[in-house]
């Protein structure tokens, strides 16, 4: 990546590299305390392996559109983003239990084997994979403040920092909260702003203004667009949790509805069904076991029947749209406008 071109690939090696390094020599500290502790610190590099490096990319550039130059120190800090992020889906296959991310399994299904033969061993093994999230999300802390930035730039986004910390920790906990509930639109749309909307794009760019000295103007239009892009790529997200092909998307298809959580895509079947409707989607819902996926197609053909995919994508579309006018209106130097559209459209028109 040119100081001044956006190489959505070359950027990603970058971080990729930042995240391997960093990463092995935590895991190879924790190991060198015992060796029992080998399996756990594995987990800690298989959890930054993958990822699009979305949010560091858009704390590089929030700190590029305020007029910081390319910088490796910032680069460093951007990739922190993506410890956050990884600490979040660890957790989130934890309260889910997911069994698959990125085509693997997720960190509490790989670490049954380091507990394999003992008493509550699956509980173990969840308890080990809450520590490594724990432990992940520390770290991103420590790339950041270690990052090389000067001290005076960190404390300009000290604030944030919390704010990101807290709103993400709102999000997980109104899910869990609102999961089972009525389904209702306004709700998971509030579920979907903190869980993953402001710190997948808001509070990275936030951040990387902050730490250039972004003035308020900026970080106001910062926000114009990173909420909506933010609420659009969880929307997608939810679209191809249901409907994406899961050899793509690398997770089982079936989380939401099993799990009855509170998505946009599920709300906006219960409004739009009739009253029969509801009755089946409830009994359909509340089914334990569905082995065969029998129910799964049944929830999918209603939601296909009433419109409601169609639904979500009208909603992508507003918020991509919205994201875009609040972009183009800040001024913001030329690479890092092109880099951001980009971002946009890759951020929500996507696959996987």
């Amino acid at each position: 990546m040119t100081a001044e071109r956006w190489e959505p690939d070359a950027f990603k090696a970058r971080v990729d590299a930042v995240l391997r390094d960093f990463t092995a020599d935590e895991a190879d500290q924790l190991a060198a305390i015992d060796p029992a502790l080998t399996p756990v610190a594995a987990q800690l590099e298989a959890a930054v392996a993958d990822g699009k490096r979305l949010r560091a990319a858009f704390c590089y550039w929030g700190w590029r559109a305020a007029g910081g130059p390319d910088s490796d120190a910032l680069l460093r800090a951007a990739a922190a983003m993506e410890l956050v992020h990884a600490a979040a889906v660890v957790h989130d296959d934890l309260i889910d239990e997911s069994p698959l991310r990125h085509g693997r399994p997720t960190t509490q299904v790989a670490l049954r084997s380091a507990v394999r033969g003992r008493p509550r061993a699956a509980g173990a093994a969840r308890s080990l994979a809450m520590l490594v999230g724990d432990l992940l999300m520390s770290l991103a802390g420590q790339l950041f403040a270690t990052s090389g930035l000067p001290a005076a730039y960190l404390g300009r986004a000290r604030p944030l920092w919390a704010a990101l910390a807290r709103e993400l920790i709102a999000g997980e906990c109104l899910e869990i909260l609102h999961t089972g509930d009525v389904p209702d639109t306004s709700r998971a749309l509030k579920v979907v702003r903190y869980k993953t909307a402001k710190y997948t794009v808001e509070q990275p760019l936030l951040i990387g203004g902050a730490l250039a000295g972004a003035g308020e103007r900026l970080r106001l239009g910062y926000s114009g667009y990173g909420l909506p892009l933010g609420e659009a790529f969880q929307l997608r997200d939810d679209l191809l949790g249901l409907f994406g092909d899961p050899a793509r998307t690398g997770k089982a298809d079936a989380d939401d509805v099993r799990g009855r959580r509170p998505t946009a895509l599920l709300a906006e079947t219960w409004r739009l069904a009739s009253p029969e409707q509801r009755e089946q989607l409830g009994e359909l819902l509340g089914r334990r076991h569905d082995k065969d996926g029998v129910a799964l197609g049944a929830v999918r053909d209603l939601m296909g029947a009433l419109k409601a995919p169609d639904r979500i994508e009208a909603l992508i579309a507003t918020r991509v749209d919205d994201a875009l006018d609040a972009l183009h209106r800040l001024n913001a130097p030329a690479p890092a406008t092109a880099a951001l559209d980009a971002l946009a459209h890759s951020a929500t028109a996507r696959l996987y």
